[in-house]
C-alpha cells in the first residue's frame, strides 16, 4: 500500500505540472486572426488605395493560416499527450478503486481478521482514510483532463472549418490583388530594357556574379535617381515573405553545393514584397535559378529574389518598400499543401555578395 501511495503521489504531482501554453487559447486566437483578415479583406475591396490595402490583407491570411496551423498542432499534441497519460493511469486508478469497493463491500468483523491483529487492521484502516479524499480528487482531476480532451477536439474541428474558409479567403485575396495590380495606373519607369541587349546578356552570362556585373548595359533612357547610401539601409530591409531561413549564406546542402545566398522556406503561393524602395533591374528566367527578381534599393547594392512563379513587375519599374512583387509557386500538389516553397535572396553590395542576414531580420527555422 506505501508504493502505490507513493505512486499516486507523483501521479497527482504529474497532473499538476503547468503547461506552457494553452493550445485552446492559441488556437482561438487563430481563428479571431483569420476573421480579422475577412473583415480586411472587404475593407480593402473598397479602399481607396486597393493594391496596398490586399497586400496587408494577403498577409493578415497568411498570419492567421500560420497561427491557425500552429494552434491544430498545439491542441493536437496536447490531446495526444492528455489522451496517453489517462491510459497509462487507467488501469492503476481502476485497481485503487476496486480496492476501495471491496473494502466497502466487507463487514465490519472481516476487517479486524488483519495478519497482525487489531494494530494491523487499525493502521490499514488510517491508511485508507488517507487515501480516499485523495483517489476521490484524483477522479476529479481525470474527469477535468476528459473535459479537457473533449474541449481541445471541439476547438480543433472548429479550428479546422477555418482553416479551409481561410484558404479560400487568401486565394480571393490573392486574386483581388492580381486584378488590382492589373487595374492600377503603371508604376513609374526609371528605364526602357532593350530586350535584344537583355536576351545577349543572359546567353553570356555564365554565373550570376557576370550578369549582374553587365546590368546597367541593358537599360536605355534611364533616368538618374537619388539613390540612397547601402549604409542607410544595411540591417533595415523587410523580409522579402512570410517563412524562415532553410539555408544560411554559404550554407552547403544536401549535394554539398554552397551558394551565396540564403533559402527561405514559405508558404505555397506566399506573397513576395519588396524589401526596401527601389528600381527593378531585371526580372524573368536566369540560369539555374528559376524566375528572378533583381531590386536595386541603394547605390551598388542588388538584391536578387529567384524562386517566384507570377510576378507583378517589369524592369525599369519603381517600387516602394512591401510593393507585392509576385507569388511563390504551388510546388506539386496544391495550394493548400503544407509542403514549403524555397525562395533564394541574395545580396550584392559592390559587385560583391554579402550575408543577407547582415541586411534582413530573418527568423530563423
Amino acid at each position: 500500500m506505501t508504493d502505490r501511495l507513493q505512486r499516486f503521489v507523483l501521479f497527482v504531482a504529474f497532473l499538476a505540472s503547468p503547461v506552457v501554453a494553452d493550445p485552446a487559447a492559441l488556437a482561438r486566437a487563430a481563428i479571431a486572426q483569420l476573421d480579422d483578415a475577412a473583415v480586411q479583406l472587404d475593407e480593402a475591396e473598397n479602399g481607396r488605395d486597393r493594391v496596398a490595402a490586399l497586400t496587408e490583407t494577403v498577409h493578415a491570411f497568411e498570419d492567421g493560416l500560420t497561427a491557425i496551423r500552429s494552434g491544430l498542432r498545439s491542441a493536437a499534441q496536447e490531446e495526444e499527450r492528455l489522451t496517453r497519460m489517462l491510459n497509462a493511469k487507467e488501469a492503476e486508478v481502476a485497481r485503487l478503486i476496486g480496492v476501495l469497493q471491496v473494502i466497502g463491500r466487507r463487514a465490519t468483523p472481516q476487517l479486524l481478521l488483519h495478519p497482525q491483529g487489531p494494530m494491523g487492521a487499525a493502521r490499514s484502516g488510517m491508511m485508507l482514510a488517507d487515501v480516499t479524499p485523495a483517489l476521490q480528487s484524483e477522479v476529479m482531476e481525470l474527469r477535468a483532463e476528459l473535459g479537457q480532451v473533449a474541449a481541445l477536439r471541439r476547438v480543433q474541428q472548429d479550428a479546422a472549418e477555418r482553416l479551409r474558409a481561410g484558404l479560400i479567403g487568401v486565394q480571393d485575396a490573392r486574386a483581388a490583388l492580381a486584378q488590382a495590380i492589373a487595374d492600377r495606373t503603371p508604376l513609374p519607369q526609371r528605364f526602357t530594357a532593350d530586350p535584344v541587349k537583355t536576351a545577349l546578356l543572359i546567353a553570356a552570362s555564365e554565373t550570376l556574379d557576370g550578369f549582374a556585373a553587365g546590368l546597367t548595359e541593358i537599360a536605355t533612357d534611364e533616368t538618374p535617381a537619388a539613390l540612397p547610401s547601402a549604409d542607410t539601409l544595411k540591417g533595415n530591409f523587410a523580409a522579402p515573405a512570410r517563412g524562415s531561413v532553410l539555408r544560411r549564406y554559404e550554407e552547403a546542402d544536401a549535394a554539398g553545393v554552397e551558394r551565396p545566398g540564403l533559402i527561405l522556406a514559405t508558404r505555397p503561393q506566399a506573397l513576395v514584397t519588396a524589401p526596401a524602395a527601389g528600381t527593378i533591374r531585371f526580372q524573368g528566367p536566369l540560369l539555374d535559378y528559376g524566375n528572378v527578381i533583381i531590386l536595386e534599393p541603394a547605390r551598388d547594392v542588388l538584391v536578387v529574389l529567384a524562386g517566384v512563379e507570377e510576378v507583378y513587375v517589369q524592369p525599369g519599374d519603381v517600387v516602394s518598400t512591401h510593393a507585392p512583387l509576385g507569388l511563390m509557386g504551388t510546388g506539386p500538389g496544391t495550394g493548400s499543401t503544407d509542403r514549403p516553397e524555397t525562395l533564394y535572396i541574395e545580396v550584392r553590395h559592390e559587385q560583391k555578395t554579402a550575408d543577407p542576414e547582415a541586411w534582413f531580420a530573418l527568423e530563423r527555422n
